[in-house]
């Protein structure tokens, strides 16, 4: 059941204030992923998350490194699931984790969800073979799209709590993405809920109310959604595809 609204004038604490770096960081400036631009802001200067934050920027520049570590130091699992959760595969997250903490709003949910597009088959799996909610559908059984929006709709997703998504967008169809958009919506409109994506999309960058980081080779810079490269570059894109394209081949 979702969260009520708080009385006029209440204030509803946000799980997650600041990301900052931690007192015992062993993480030095010379080791990666610190020698990245906007994780070495994030290590020097702290960063200050929204009730909607959405990371975007190319390949390589720590998107996702920033929002699993983030999650990680939260205590969610990163591979994905919830607030303590234990499955995992393969270790493959960077160090990055170990060396940050996070500066809490007093009272807030400790509840937490991380989703990432690369690992979901590894989850849907865990959930699978170890149900613990009655009513589920069989993840495997659905399209990824589906399955996605299917998790993103369960009661996993309602009430108060901190979700963290990687590259959601993965696998999505633009209808789909409009729908994830939806849900989003919903999601963040309810009081003590705190959103952090990380993607590609220039239509799940659209959150409306969302503040929106870019991530670069000089750090981070905050935009609004129309000064984005990928807004940018989808427009021209679209606009004549030959500008683009003629560049492919030598």
């Amino acid at each position: 059941m979702g969260a009520t609204a708080p009385e006029p004038g209440s204030f509803t604490p946000l799980p997650v204030r600041r990301v900052r770096r931690s007192e015992d960081a062993t993480l030095q400036a010379g080791e990666w992923p610190a020698t990245l631009a906007p994780i070495a802001h994030v290590l020097e200067k702290g960063l200050e998350l929204g009730p909607t934050t959405i990371v975007v920027g190319e390949n390589g520049t720590g998107k996702s490194t920033f929002v699993e570590a983030v999650a990680t130091a939260y205590g969610l699992g990163a591979e994905g699931g919830s607030t303590g959760a234990r499955h995992t595969t393969r270790p493959t997250e960077s160090p990055l984790a170990q060396s940050i903490s996070l500066l809490r709003g007093a009272g807030a949910s400790r509840w937490g969800y991380f989703l990432r597009a690369e690992t979901m088959h590894g989850l849907f799996t865990y959930l699978e073979d170890n149900p613990s909610r009655r009513g589920e559908p069989a993840f495997h059984e659905l399209s990824h799209g589906e399955s996605f929006l299917a998790m993103l709709n369960s009661n996993r997703f309602t009430g108060e709590g901190f979700f963290v998504m990687d590259e959601p967008e993965a696998g999505l169809s633009f209808h789909a993405q409009l729908a994830l958009v939806g849900a989003l919506m919903q999601l963040v409109g309810q009081p003590g809920v705190q959103v952090l994506v990380a993607t590609h999309s220039p239509v799940v960058a659209s959150v409306p109310g969302a503040r929106i980081l870019e991530f670069d080779d000089d750090g981070i810079h905050e935009r609004a959604w129309d000064e984005l490269d990928v807004v940018d570059h989808h427009r021209r894109f679209l606009e004549a595809p030959e500008r683009y394209l003629r560049h492919l081949l030598p």
